[in-house]
């Protein structure tokens, strides 16, 4: 019984040899979870400032327009310099800008009166110092771990985020209850600097080429390359089909009042997140799966599932075992797109590779809430949630159909990570 039990231990929990065997991993992925987990403070401070200081919901949704251009022009900017500069140093400094705006965020919330554009500026700069930065940080995995422990280390990286979006949020909410906002902000800065820290201990991770040709040549030769490759093309489809169509985070408010239910906010807020951490949890059998593109696309086709099953359900607790689902069905689907990634995209490319992915990862989301919102405005709440649930299915299917390659995907047979492989040993 005990042997058996260990067996199914070892098969769920998540595999932590990365963690454990490479200093420089740890190092890393130990600066991220604190870093995340303060930027989650000033996440939630900055909109809850302005609306004390505006009133108004329009101001508020400015953030994320005023966030959305910098993190994608910055973004791909940030995936040329991943190729051709130092990752680490890429990743240091920038870390040391945000802990400045922090500060900045900090003096002026301790004003008298503090103004309101700083926190428009700040917003906007650090959407673009996280665009440079988040290439260069993704970059550096390949290179800090063995290559057969990557899948590992993608789960690992993916229980961070998990971890801080579901705790980050409510603590966050309690400690500007208690203390006020200021408190926010210094939380974030004490977290900048403590993250700082540990991400200076990490090695250099130099560019391994000689980049000489013009900026503009460069981003093509990285679009060619995705371009290039169906498989690689599906799996940035396949992020779109279940960000734009199924995980409608701005419909909470709407839902939570339809079910007359706004004590429940927060808990559909989470939700997502609960699902992500669960599944992050017991994870340990992502790493006996070899063909990583059929749990990619399955993925997104129960996330489309979950959201379907949202529209249709009247009880609270129903639409939050959906909203669990949905998050737990996104986070596999996150860990086999980041194993594809880092087993099969050559090194000299992976910076531009992580920018488009920074591009993906970004516009989805936005471009998601802006259609569940006009939907929702037109036809309803519950229609907005069918309706993006049903699209994320077709479009699941229509991806399986048409690129044959990524549901054929096998990192056992691919020439692609046998050639990342080569280059890594």
């Amino acid at each position: 019984m005990t042997s058996g039990t260990d067996r199914l231990r070892s098969r769920l929990l998540p595999n932590t040899a990365p963690w454990r065997g490479s200093r420089d991993f740890r190092l890393t992925w130990t600066s991220g979870t604190i870093s995340l987990f303060g930027s989650i403070f000033t996440m939630t401070a900055i909109p809850l400032q302005i609306a004390d200081l505006t009133g108004s919901p329009l101001a508020v949704g400015a953030v994320g327009a005023v966030e959305l251009l910098p993190t994608i022009v910055f973004g791909l900017y940030g995936g040329l310099l991943a190729d051709r500069a130092d990752r680490r140093a890429v990743a240091v400094l920038t870390e040391a800008a945000l802990a400045a705006l922090s500060a900045l965020l900090l003096t002026n919330a301790l004003l008298g009166t503090p103004a309101l554009w700083p926190l428009y500026a700040a917003a906007g700069l650090a959407a673009a110092l996280q665009g440079l930065q988040q290439p260069s940080v993704e970059a550096m995995i390949p290179r800090l771990v063995p290559h057969e422990q990557l899948v590992a280390a993608g789960a690992l990286l993916s229980l961070r985020w998990s971890l801080a979006g579901l705790a980050g949020p409510a603590a966050a909410g309690l400690l500007i209850a208690w203390a006020g906002v200021p408190a926010a902000y210094l939380v974030d800065l004490g977290t900048f600097l403590l993250s700082l820290a540990l991400l200076a201990r990490v090695r250099p991770v130099p560019s391994e080429r000689d980049a000489e040709a013009p900026v503009l040549r460069e981003f093509v030769e990285g679009a060619r390359y995705a371009a290039r490759r169906p498989d690689l093309l599906g799996t940035y489809l396949a992020d779109l089909a279940a960000t734009v169509f199924a995980l409608p985070t701005a419909l909470f408010p709407f839902l939570a009042q339809e079910l007359d239910a706004l004590w429940a906010l927060g808990l559909l807020y989470s939700a997502a997140a609960a699902g992500s951490l669960l599944a992050a949890a017991t994870g340990g059998w992502t790493e006996r799966v070899h063909r990583h593109g059929r749990p990619v696309l399955i993925s997104a086709a129960l996330v489309g599932a979950a959201m379907v099953g949202a529209s249709l359900a009247t009880d609270l607790w129903a639409v939050l075992l959906c909203l669990v689902v949905a998050g737990g069905a996104n986070w596999i689907g996150d860990t086999f797109r980041s194993a594809i990634w880092n087993q099969s995209i050559p090194d000299e490319l992976r910076g531009r590779a992580a920018g488009l992915e920074l591009l993906v990862g970004s516009a989805g989301p936005a471009l998601g809430d802006l259609r569940a919102g006009s939907l929702a405005a037109r036809q309803g709440i519950r229609a907005a949630l069918r309706t993006g649930g049903l699209l994320c299915l077709a479009g699941t299917a229509t991806l399986t159909a048409a690129l044959p390659a990524l549901w054929r995907y096998d990192r056992c047979t691919s020439p692609h990570v046998e050639e990342a492989r080569a280059a890594a040993r």
